[in-house]
């Protein structure tokens, strides 16, 4: 088993095993590790227990005329929380007044999420962010993607951000956080990989607009770190491959620091 000298989503130091994929065979899988932590929800090295700092700023930001097609709605409307983990930014969400979905790979991670919020209005479902169901296409009105991008291989992230944009309503906001790196830093042995600001370009490439990009911020972070919102502005085009017609889900994304 692979260790990491990573840290947690709180910024905490850890020496853990981090989850692999299927090209990462020395690796245990997302689901082997919620599977593991049983009760120990703690020792999920990602798991914060609490809604990203970073997500919390944003929904309690202002909404001031100079930015306001970067402010989500104080109305709420429909989200989707990508890779949601343990549920907290679910949660948070839907204490907001949103009708929230979340997904994530792993059924263990998504039963404990039921378990810790048996009375939730969230729709937890396992699925797979590089095959979303179809009925979700264009549907949401807030998208939030924290640390699901950086989880992935290279190969497997153009495909993903596209399902992921292809999610998002007309008018609609996609909160994207992410550990940053440069053009030519390599990929460790471990997760979280960084992600280059050339492979966000798929999410504008996918029809979003960029409105907002900050990279510091008064809140734990282990490692550079991007936070983007992007809007989408015009039509979605006709559906392309990532969001499934049929509805079917197969494999997914978890979190990592």
């Amino acid at each position: 088993m692979t260790l990491s000298s990573g840290s947690d989503r709180s910024g905490r130091a850890y020496t853990r095993a981090m989850p692999g994929d299927s090209g990462r065979a020395d690796l245990p899988a997302f689901e082997e590790i919620y599977a593991r932590a049983g009760d120990d929800l703690a020792s999920v090295p990602w798991a914060r227990l609490a809604p990203h700092p970073l997500l919390v700023m944003w929904l309690d930001s202002p909404d001031s005329a100079g930015v306001r097609a970067s402010r989500p709605s104080a109305v709420g409307g429909e989200a989707l929380v990508v890779g949601c983990g343990l549920g907290d930014d679910a949660e948070e969400l839907a204490r907001r007044g949103y009708a929230v979905t979340a997904f994530d790979v792993s059924p263990t991670a998504i039963a404990r999420c039921r378990e810790r919020f048996p009375r939730s209005p969230v729709c937890y479902q396992d699925a797979d962010v590089l095959n979303p169901p179809g009925q979700w296409r264009g549907r949401f009105g807030l998208v939030v993607e924290i640390n699901t991008i950086q989880s992935l291989p290279r190969a497997d992230r153009p495909a993903a951000i596209a399902a992921i944009a292809g999610t998002v309503a007309r008018g609609g906001l996609l909160f994207v956080r992410c550990r940053a790196g440069g053009e030519d830093e390599p990929d460790g042995p471990e997760r979280p990989w960084p992600v280059r600001r050339s492979e966000l370009d798929g999410f504008t490439a996918a029809g979003l607009t960029q409105v907002n990009l900050i990279d510091h911020a008064p809140v734990p972070a282990a490692f550079p770190f991007l936070r983007v919102i992007y809007q989408r502005s015009s039509p979605l085009p006709s559906a392309t491959s990532g969001l499934s017609n049929d509805g079917t889900v197969s494999r997914g994304s978890g979190r990592d620091a």
